[in-house]
């Protein structure tokens, strides 16, 4: 078993040395937001705009002043302190779930929020949440039934590397349980072997970097998505590898009924970081 992963670790390598030759960057696309166009865009086109390509076009995307978790945080404040509690409330309190915040945040997020804007209005937005985050459990709960303890541990009888430690340090830009093994830290290329649990994706993100930096993902057990923006969602099975270009918008994780497992090659280039946005279940 050790000597098959160690051969397989040494083809995620060799394919990191044959990409590390130029490749063409795809030119980043906007976040699209519609929904002012669909409900106001004969009726006020104006506001449409502004809500469609200002508010999320370009406040919602200036991440690197302010993460999305924090944006969330923010925006549903505001609108429990305005006793805001219709379908707009709704919107962001999903949003602020698929951007990381917990039931146990939530409920002293509103909590604390109850003491400043009002124990009313506090009680209008916890019927919201508890509908939202108790959905979110009732799946969690559907998928560990045909998913769960039984279903990991087939998987990890099929895999060939380790599934290693709970994906922690990046767990608010999952919408699931994920997992990290680092294989090799080598300088050139660093390589790690990510599992998501049935249903778990990463937000959409973009690799950064000045010269020859992308990323590799090499499927190694279960099924998985992928996609790039602007382009229709990819399945990948064992043995599907992708080359993903710096500046370009992509997510990955498993398919809903299936754990997956890639190697995450990661090949730095210069200036390398990460941009993280907006979750990929939209």
């Amino acid at each position: 078993m050790k000597s098959r992963s160690t051969g397989l670790l040494l083809q995620a390598m060799t394919i990191a040395t044959i990409a590390i030759m130029p490749l063409e960057t795809k030119a980043q696309e906007r976040v699209k937001q519609t929904a002012g166009r669909d409900a106001l865009g004969d009726f006020a086109p104006q506001f449409a705009r502004l809500n469609d390509d200002v508010l999320f076009g370009e406040v919602w995307s200036r991440t690197e002043d302010l993460g999305l978790r924090d944006r969330s945080l923010v925006t549903i404040t505001a609108l429990i302190s305005q006793g805001i509690t219709d379908s707009s409330l709704a919107y962001h309190l999903q949003t602020a779930r698929d951007n990381g915040i917990t039931r146990g945040e939530i409920a002293e997020i509103i909590t604390h929020i109850a003491f400043y804007a009002g124990w009313p209005k506090a009680w209008a937005a916890f019927r919201l949440a508890t509908g939202i985050w108790n959905e979110q459990e009732g799946e969690k709960e559907t998928k560990a039934d045909s998913c769960g303890d039984k279903g990991r541990a087939e998987f990890e009888r099929e895999m060939m590397f380790p599934i290693g430690e709970s994906n922690t340090g990046f767990a608010r830009y999952f919408s699931g349980e994920s997992f990290l093994a680092p294989l090799s830290v080598d300088a050139a290329a660093k390589v790690f072997n990510v599992t998501f649990a049935p249903g778990c994706r990463n937000n959409w993100h973009i690799h950064h970097a000045d010269e020859g930096g992308r990323q590799i993902l090499v499927a190694v057990a279960g099924h998985g998505l992928y996609q790039l923006w602007g382009e229709p969602v990819r399945r990948l099975a064992p043995g599907d590898a992708v080359t993903i270009p710096a500046g370009v918008k992509h997510w990955h994780g498993a398919d809903d009924d299936s754990w997956f497992a890639h190697l995450a090659i990661e090949v730095p280039g210069t200036n390398a970081r990460n941009e993280w946005l907006e979750s990929s279940r939209q």
